[in-house]
């Protein structure tokens, strides 16, 4: 490439010296005519050296010895020299710049002894274009070509502008379409220049909600043992920092209670909670507070007594019929203790803590008067009928029921008296035995003394009309 530069630059360098040769015959021709030709010297006047005046050159009228090299003359005294803002090189003013004009230059960068940004200033030659990356490395830090500002290799040393003003996806590749979305600086997290991966992440500044990351592949998403809910993550979990301590709500669960409330997730039963099949959510309607829970009956696997114990729920009052036998024996709905279908089975209490008139029916008016519980004649729980009457006990005289309705009455041959059965009858297994007292007796002595009821007249008695009692005082 530099060899075909080279051939170019000598091809115009002659092209401007046949030019200038043509002008300086034309002007010998127009001009007086002189016996001395320059062109004789070696050093022919060509291109701008032309029209400068002789003086200019040989200064003090000498002629021999003046000097040949642009630098001899071009140095800022006899002529104009670099500027100084000229590029730093070691090459002769020849090597770039032709004798027609200091513009005309062909440049090589192999003598170039400063920096690139000593000439690539905007000035002499192209700077830094307006959509240059910012930085303060040396161009030839990353433009190794000196034929083309393409293909250079580029260094993240000494960039000053942020990584966005690159990565923007037109300068550099930019954030990706799956990137978090933040406003954070692309630095806040990549601090490596060689890689993407790597980065120390920062909640700082994310916009999107919790739940574009924590997907399971982005970051952790929710563990199969999560709360289901359909409640974005950050409505319980205020932390970047940890997941413990999230601020629970029900909102949007959509699990039954137990799924949590199984005493390891969350609070569950305690040990003397009803015994129930049923869902926590058929009772508890809310989820402030379990207390108020509307209670229902349904799935409930326990007995009665279980709850109904007058401290879980209200127990057998102190009137109830003494029993052991479970509620749910004679208690059959769960809305009302009325309407019990009552068994005797179980029953501790005797007959007449219940059959006292009020709970149930008790002892009619007509009932023999005893100090015996109802049980000591009644053996039957399904009717009264059928009594093993017992004496023991009996509080009223024996007329009270040997009265021919009650029980069997005095026979019709008894003996006529007004004493009370029991002054004879001592025994209440047998009428026989009886021990006889004549107190009270109504009839008179014959009534009796027939020889049949008790002995009468004997063979030998006196024969008369007259009653016994006329003689037996």
């Amino acid at each position: 490439m530099r060899t075909r530069l080279a051939g170019r630059h000598f091809f115009v360098a002659l092209l401007a010296a046949l030019v200038s040769i043509a002008a300086a015959s034309a002007f010998a021709q127009q001009a007086p005519q002189s016996t001395f030709n320059h062109f004789n010297t070696g050093y022919p006047l060509l291109g701008a050296h032309f029209n400068v005046e002789c003086e200019s050159c040989h200064q003090a009228g000498r002629f021999k010895g003046t000097p040949r090299d642009c630098a001899a003359c071009h140095n800022g005294t006899t002529a104009g020299g670099k500027s100084s803002s000229h590029a730093a090189t070691g090459n002769a003013c020849e090597a770039c710049h032709t004798i027609s004009s200091w513009q005309q230059i062909r440049y090589d960068h192999n003598s170039a002894i400063g920096p690139c940004s000593g000439c690539h200033n905007g000035s002499h030659a192209p700077g830094k274009p307006v959509g240059h990356i910012d930085t303060t490395a040396p161009c030839d830090s990353c433009h190794k070509s000196t034929f083309s500002f393409s293909a250079a290799k580029f260094d993240h040393s000494g960039i000053s502008g942020q990584c966005a003003t690159c990565h923007n996806g037109t300068t550099a590749i930019g954030k990706p379409s799956g990137h978090v979305a933040t406003t954070q600086a692309c630095e806040t997290c990549h601090k490596s220049t060689t890689s993407f991966a790597g980065a120390s992440f920062t909640h700082n500044g994310v916009t999107g909600n919790c739940a574009s990351c924590h997907n399971g592949m982005t970051a952790i998403g929710k563990p199969s043992g999560h709360v289901a809910t359909t409640q974005p993550c950050e409505t319980c979990h205020k932390s970047t920092t940890s997941f413990a301590g999230a601020s629970f709500t029900h909102n949007g669960v959509t699990g039954n209670c137990a799924s949590c409330h199984n005493g390891t997730t969350a609070i569950g039963k305690p040990s003397k909670h009803v015994a129930t099949t049923q869902p926590c959510e058929t009772c508890h309607k809310s989820t402030t507070s379990f207390a108020g829970a509307s209670f229902t009956h349904n799935g409930i696997t326990g007995n009665c007594a279980s709850c109904h114990n007058g401290t879980t729920a209200i127990g057998k009052p102190s009137k109830h019929v003494a029993t052991t036998q479970p509620c749910e024996t004679c208690h059959k709905s769960t809305t009302s203790f009325a309407g019990a279908s009552f068994t005797h089975n179980g029953i501790t209490g005797n007959c007449a803590s219940c059959h006292n008139g009020t709970t149930a029916i008790g002892k009619p008016s007509g009932h023999i008067a005893t100090t015996q519980p109802c049980e000591t004649c009644h053996k039957s729980t399904i009717s009264f009928a059928g009594a093993s009457f017992n004496h023991s006990g009996i509080t009223g005289n024996c007329a009270s029921c040997h009265n021919g309705t009650t029980a069997i009455g005095k026979p019709s041959g008894h003996v006529a008296t007004t004493q009370p059965c029991e002054t004879c009858h001592k025994s209440t297994v047998s009428f026989a035995g009886a021990s006889f007292n004549h107190s009270g007796i109504t009839g008179n002595c014959a009534s009796c003394h027939n020889g049949t009821t008790a002995i009468g007249k004997p063979s030998g008695h006196v024969a008369t009309t007259q009653p016994c009692e006329t003689c037996h005082k």
